[in-house]
């Protein structure tokens, strides 16, 4: 069993209770953090003058050694480690010699764990925006050919009012770019190094912190060393974040699945991400969507698990903090999974744009624009909402649409209708006469538009940070 702590203890640990304490199963997936990590701080030891430019040269070999070793598959990361930290250092050890122990000079697995998990998680943060921004690039060019494509809006999973296709999605557009800003948020919030924080106190060796907070592309250190290795807000802040864009892409999904449903046949999903039956020969079940509203639950776990951990921990670090891994890179994994087949499945999706405009024709989406009209011909707004009730009720009784009544059945019930009724609750004049800013009027959505193109063309300002 390879540990970096046996001084202190005359006999071996209870091979259960080694298996317990390990992390290697899970804590290898930063094994390049590690490296890297390492490097900038065997770097920064020499700059210092605590190493001799030769063991640094000797340190580095051994180091980029290993890590393409691995990379190429020569060396493999076993269980007869404890962690990814003992895997370097004991194999760096056995290559170099001696010098290979000086590589812990200034430093606890406290502050390197935290070190490994800081930059692991802010590269993931990287790779989840890019995936969202993915996404959104797919949803503005549905918004872009659908500014015409008619729909019925609901409230209460009732028709409500007339909307367009670019205007729903334009909904989940919204929703996808806070969720890039929280991400934004988060990568500049965590970016900030913990190497040299120690155990929790520093340590007396003369190390240049902002150095290797800028080797490795922070900011600059950390201010507390307690805080340094005992902060974990940014994996739960990650873990909020992926457990929002979870539930946005869960809502979109649970409309998918309705629309894809014979009563509705909104969408058609392509064959690529449907699957069938395996005693009905008819079904083509859009099984991306379900799971994907599924998965949403696990990310969910993932971050209550985390909050539950820290809730009662004193300071600074306590080994049930090493729970803050394996929950955190599933969730991570599912959610990039989630992402990339999401954006597939909606890019290739295939929108009934006949079956939407029929829809919306239906269900008296247009009622509201009747008050309106009313209410331009002088009808107080309290007097136009029961008459169009009445309306409604009549209409309901006879089977048909409000535009499908004559003009005396309309004065019947209000003389202040006229012929110009029919064109004002056309499903056209509904949607286009709406131009206030948000609305799904064309004029007012080609605005929009225009806005989210030239969001997409502006990225994050972290070239420098990286």
């Amino acid at each position: 069993m390879a540990q970096l702590w046996g001084g202190r203890f005359t006999k071996e640990t209870d091979r259960l209770v080694y298996n317990f304490n390990a992390s290697i199963s899970f804590d290898q997936k930063f094994f390049a953090q590690d490296i890297e990590g390492s490097i900038a701080h065997v770097v920064m030891l020499a700059k210092q003058g605590i190493l001799t430019k030769d063991e640094k040269d000797i340190i580095l070999k051994g180091l980029t050694g290993i890590r393409r070793d691995v990379d190429e598959g020569r060396l493999q990361i076993t269980e007869e480690y404890e962690d990814i930290h003992s895997f370097v250092e004991a194999n760096l050890i056995e290559r170099v010699g001696d010098v290979g122990k000086k590589l812990h000079t200034g430093r606890s697995r406290n502050d390197q764990v935290a070190l490994d998990m800081r930059l692991y998680t802010r590269l993931e943060v990287l790779y989840v925006d890019g995936l969202v921004k993915e996404l959104l690039r797919t949803l503005l060019r549905i918004m872009e050919e659908n500014t015409g494509t008619y729909m019925p809006g609901f409230t209460h999973m009732q028709k409500a009012q007339p909307v367009t296709l670019a205007h729903h999605v334009g909904a989940y557009f919204e929703m996808f770019k806070r969720d890039r800003s929280r991400l934004k948020d988060i990568y500049f919030r965590m970016n900030y190094c913990p190497l040299g924080a120690g155990a929790l106190a520093g340590t007396t060796y003369p190390l240049d912190r902002n150095y290797t907070a800028s080797l490795l592309g922070f900011e600059g250190p950390t201010l507390n060393s307690m805080d340094s290795v005992a902060d974990r807000d940014y994996v739960i802040e990650f873990l909020s974040a992926l457990s929002v864009i979870m539930m946005h892409l869960s809502r979109f999904c649970e409309e998918i699945i309705i629309w894809n449903s014979d009563e509705y046949r909104f969408v058609e999903i392509d064959d690529a991400y449907s699957t069938g039956s395996s005693i009905m020969p008819q079904k083509k079940n859009p099984d991306i969507a379900e799971l994907i509203r599924g998965k949403t639950g696990r990310v969910y776990g993932a971050l209550v698990s985390i909050l539950t951990t820290m809730k009662g921990l004193p300071l600074a670090y306590n080994k049930d903090m090493q729970e803050d891994k394996e929950l955190t890179f599933d969730a991570i994994d599912t959610a990039k999974g989630c992402l990339g087949l999401f954006e597939g499945m909606v890019r290739t999706m295939r929108f009934r744009k006949d079956v939407m405009e029929k829809s919306a024709m239906r269900g008296f989406t247009n009622a509201t624009d009747a008050a309106d009209y009313l209410v331009g011909k002088g009808v107080p707004f309290r007097d136009a909402h029961g008459i169009i009730g009445r309306l409604v009720l009549y209409c309901i009784d006879r089977q048909c649409a409000i535009e499908d009544l004559t003009l005396e059945e309309l004065k019947s019930i209000s003389p202040a209708f006229e012929e110009d009724i029919y064109d004002a609750v056309s499903l056209k004049t509904c949607v286009e006469k709406r131009l206030t800013l948000g609305a799904p009027g064309a004029e007012a959505m080609k605005k929009i538009i225009a806005a989210e193109r030239e969001y997409l063309e502006k990225d994050w300002q972290i070239e420098r940070s990286i």
